[in-house]
């Protein structure tokens, strides 16, 4: 197992930084780290949680005087109880407005978060065309979600007179319980478990939500699809989530899932083709033209004497770019058609075609050198 890091060191401030340096440097680190702009990425989930645990002790001058004297080993063990630090449901919004104290007040003993509870968030799929990220498109899709039950106004009793406030916890939600620790009295502050947070008891259930207060109804929902938008986006609809009584609702996030296109594939804001052609019209050139996605006829003048597996390179054709202006670039890999079939009347007109395109035997051994030599250059 690795060495725990110095809390100092975690969060880069030096052993005499006072409450702001270290309050500025969290935010920092957190916002670098956060789950939310590091989907799937397990070094950045740890370090999100070291970054946590850190602040945790230090913003709290009692943990802070024991971490500086003891250090990982402090009398008691760990100050998060036997299971050590678990990590904080951090919404990035908190790094932003002001709510870092709030989070971490329950671990120490302080009075109930400002954000109380909050609803699940809510994940949604939606496939969408290359055109659709192209144009910029706004779309309509439906849904069943959830909203707050009319019959009880989202409260999930029958009747308001069928709500009374929890007597465990005096209606605030959360209970603090202390627990000796060798010399120290540890703090913990936790959900009430008779109201589960949200510090009412229901005495008699709506029957139309069964007292959850919510129902899953069909929603329409319109969304703009971002310019240049990749694969996997997930867009944020704050508030569109699962509702909850006496709390904030969860988000609902939308991931994209951008649909195959008839031939061209995509390599962030560059596309990428494969184009069959005949012998005839590599040797002769051509001139092709294909729907686009922007709408205009994609030309593309193939010269004479192309070969197979050469690329065309058609510039500012490809997809917009996620950042700044300008669009990427369509590149055409030429391929020879060569049909499944031949037919006499086919076969007679190659067999005389052959003494002017064929390659004799004779000279196959040197083409094969010719065509080493061009890979190795």
């Amino acid at each position: 197992m690795a060495e725990k890091r110095d809390y100092y060191e975690v969060l880069g401030v030096s052993k005499d930084a006072n409450e702001d340096e270290l309050k500025k440097s969290f935010r920092s680190l957190a916002r670098k780290f956060h789950p939310d702009k590091n989907p799937d990425d397990s070094e950045a989930e740890h370090l999100f949680k070291e970054v946590q645990e850190a602040y945790a002790v230090l913003s709290n001058p009692e943990q802070r005087r024991q971490y500086d004297m003891f250090g990982h080993d402090s009398p008691g063990g760990s100050p998060f109880g036997p299971g050590g630090f678990q990590g904080v449901n951090i919404n990035l919004d908190d790094l932003f407005g002001g709510g870092i104290e709030s989070i971490f007040s329950g671990i120490f003993g302080g009075g109930r978060s400002s954000r109380g509870r909050r609803g699940q968030d809510v994940l949604l799929r939606h496939s969408i065309s290359l055109e659709n990220v192209y144009d910029e498109a706004e779309i309509e899709i439906s849904a069943k979600l959830s909203s707050a039950c009319e019959s009880c106004n989202g409260s999930g009793a029958q009747t308001p007179g069928d709500i009374q406030r929890c007597s465990t916890c005096d209606g605030q939600g959360r209970i603090m319980q202390q627990a000796r620790v060798g010399p120290f009295v540890q703090q913990m502050v936790s959900d009430c478990p008779d109201c589960a947070g949200s510090g009412n008891i229901i005495r008699k259930r709506c029957s139309a939500c069964r007292g959850s207060g919510s129902v899953k109804r069909e929603q329409k929902l319109r969304i703009t699809i971002p310019r240049g938008a990749e694969d996997g986006l997930r867009l944020r609809h704050r508030g569109k989530g699962e509702p909850i009584a006496n709390g904030q609702h969860g988000d609902l996030y939308i991931h994209l899932d951008i649909e195959y296109h008839p031939w061209f594939e995509r390599d962030g804001p560059d596309l990428i083709m494969a184009l069959p052609l005949g012998f005839p019209e590599m040797m002769l050139g051509t001139q092709v033209e294909l729907p686009h996605i922007d709408g205009k006829p994609l030309v593309i003048d193939v010269p004479a004497g192309a070969k197979p597996s050469e690329t065309l390179l058609v510039r500012g054709r490809g997809m917009p770019h996620r950042r700044g202006r300008g669009r990427g670039d369509v590149t055409i890999l030429l391929k020879l058609h060569v049909p499944e079939k031949f037919n006499k009347s086919m076969r007679s007109t190659l067999e005389e075609m052959r003494p002017s395109f064929g390659l004799p035997i004779s000279d196959i051994e040197d083409a094969v050198r010719r065509e080493a030599q061009d890979r190795r250059n």
